[in-house]
């Protein structure tokens, strides 16, 4: 049951009778909570018609309704607002006729395609990382909620300057160790080698400044950046003893990435390696240039010319003939969108990159691609500590491995702290601290519109109270714990018949019917926060309505199998909600 098409219909239908208005559309706020309703009708657009001030046509309008419908049961008048106030009886048949509907929308026949993660292998996963991922995850997670077929998929920077640097420092001072040799993650300990590249060419400059050599000549001298450049020759070269040390200390890389991404809930479709796709669009450049959509300049090299689109001039092929960044990224999506047949395609990736997809998606539209004005920069903020920005090459980065594990020990404190692990073995306590600890890191992070620079602070986003992960995932045990206690039945406990609503329950059941459109802004607009936000407040009208109604121990068994159902129905809504941010809805905590 849809009230506010109804209400549309009853509206317009008066419209016309009233004032002889062509049936239209109707637009309807939210009434201000200053004021009594569940919906407004602003009046003004009327006025014309109605030859009356704004007060007397909303209530010539509102009594004309009133007197046609029961839908609506009482409104109210302030200047040109018309508060109506919907029938307690309308809540509750949505309310009865919404418990055997699925929680998700209409299929779309749409297939989209979300990138997310996309690391190098130069160093292990990090903060940045996990926000990066946990928004991939859950955008996927909205969009098939809406009805779309989601293609997840992730394409990791294996080749290039970064990964010479750990390949040419574990080279020179690795000894050979091994992950296992030196009892550490295959990823950290290529990020180990990294970061000591970092800090032997700083010695190395500094070296070089001491002996008279300028700035800025520096690192043109530094032997370190020399034999990195020669090292990725040889890579391209196929060198053999090159590309061995690659494969190897690649495959230490995927190894620690997997542990990483099974940890956080991280699953792809398919996963892209760049060092596969570093070639790819010269053939679209070529095609683009038959259509004088690119040109050449005097120097051999290859451009567009975006300025009419209030971008700028961008090289697409060096005057050598070799590819640059974007072109690779030009013959991906369009070799992605051969191979799934996908209507659109998101790209997860942070906002220093604004420019760089402004210029890609114009680019592939310009080149006729029909599918090309379906993509989006789903573009975040950085993460940063209470203590200030990371930096991978000094090794200040907060590791996702380290968060994660701090999360869980953080929620094994807590919880013991509360007093809630009585009656659990000791795998089903380490199964909850890890769902209580991931439920608090994901919900931190995916409240926060993503285009928002975020604080994530550990220590916070562990309370079982406030606006957090733990708090939702508690409310939710809580109720699978009440309908335990009451041996709640679906089929037995529909049979109610009540009249008159309490104000939290009609609260709750308001609330609960916005869910859906909820569910679409969010996919819409990309936007796991709407859910995260829905499902939080949520979980504090249950509260509120618990603290204040008997539900197992209300005598009359009508009332009480309705608040039963309801209950049933609030943790249903809020498992789907944690769900699409990638988050379990433990049943006991």
């Amino acid at each position: 049951m849809n009230i506010l098409q109804q209400l549309n219909t009853e509206v317009s239908t008066t419209l016309t009778s009233l004032y002889n208005i062509a049936p239209t559309a109707i637009t309807f706020q939210e009434t201000n909570p200053q004021f009594e309703g569940d919906v407004t009708l602003v009046v003004f657009p009327y006025l014309k018609a109605s030859g009356q001030n704004p007060e007397q046509t909303a209530t010539t309008i509102g009594e004309a309704v009133m007197a046609n419908t029961q839908l609506v049961q009482g409104f109210n008048v302030v200047k040109g607002f018309l508060n109506f106030s919907i029938n307690q009886s309308v809540w509750l048949n949505y309310f009865n006729e919404s418990l055997n509907n699925s929680l998700a929308l209409p299929s779309t026949g749409k297939t989209i395609m979300v990138e997310y993660s996309s690391p190098n292998t130069n160093k292990p996963l990090h903060l940045g990382h996990v926000r990066n991922n946990l928004l991939g995850v859950s955008v996927s997670n909205l969009l098939v909620a809406a009805g779309n077929k989601v293609v997840k998929v992730n394409i990791i920077n294996d080749r290039g300057v970064h990964i010479c640097k750990s390949m040419l420092a574990y080279q020179l001072y690795g000894n050979n160790e091994t992950p296992e040799s030196a009892g550490i993650k295959g990823d950290h300990l290529v990020g180990k080698y990294y970061v000591e590249f970092d800090k032997r060419y700083k010695a190395e400059l500094a070296e070089l400044k001491a002996a008279g050599v300028t700035d800025e000549d520096a690192p043109k001298q530094s032997k370190l950046i020399q034999q990195v450049s020669d090292m990725l020759r040889k890579w391209e070269a196929n060198d053999a003893a090159i590309k061995q040390l690659w494969q190897t200390m690649n495959t230490w890389v995927y190894e620690g990435f997997d542990v990483t991404y099974k940890n956080l809930g991280v699953t792809f479709d398919k996963i892209y390696y760049e060092s596969n796709t570093y070639l790819l669009g010269k053939e679209i450049v070529e095609e683009g240039l038959a259509k004088n959509i690119f040109y050449t300049k005097p120097d051999g090299s290859t451009w567009i010319d975006l300025t009419a689109d209030k971008l700028d001039e961008k090289v697409v092929l060096r005057a050598d003939g070799t590819s640059v960044y974007i072109t690779q990224d030009l013959g991906t999506a369009v070799a992605r969108a051969k191979e799934f047949a996908i209507d659109g395609m998101i790209y997860t990736v942070g906002n220093e990159q604004d420019y760089h997809f402004k210029v890609l998606f114009k680019t592939l539209e310009k080149l006729g691609y029909s599918w090309a004005t379906n993509m989006y920069h789903l573009s975040y903020g950085m993460v940063e500590l209470p203590e200030g920005k990371m930096k991978s090459r000094e090794g200040t980065v907060v590791d996702a491995d380290d968060l994660i594990q701090e999360m869980y020990n953080a929620a094994k404190q807590t919880t013991e702290e509360l007093g809630k692990v009585d009656g659990f073995s000791a795998d089903e306590l380490h199964t909850l601290y890890h769902q209580i600890s991931m439920g608090a890191l994901k919900y931190f992070i995916l409240r926060v519109d993503p285009k928002k620079k975020m604080l994530f602070n550990p220590a916070e986003s562990i309370d079982f109270n406030g606006n957090t992960g733990p708090f939702i995932q508690y409310t939710h045990a809580r109720i699978q714990s009440i309908l335990r206690k009451a041996e709640f039945n679906k089929a037995t406990n529909l049979n109610y018949t009540i009249t008159d609503l309490h104000a939290r329950e009609l609260a709750i059941i308001k609330y609960l019917y916005t869910y859906p459109s909820v569910l679409q802004d969010a996919a819409k607009t990309y936007s796991p926060a709407l859910v995260a936000n829905f499902t939080y407040e949520l979980a504090k009208l249950y509260n509120q309505f618990y603290n204040e109604c008997q539900v197992v121990k209300e005598e009359n068994m009508d009332l009480k199998n309705f608040r039963l159902t309801l209950s049933h129905q609030v943790s249903k809504v809020i498992a789907n909600g944690l769900h699409l941010l990638g988050v379990e809805a433990p049943n006991r905590m």
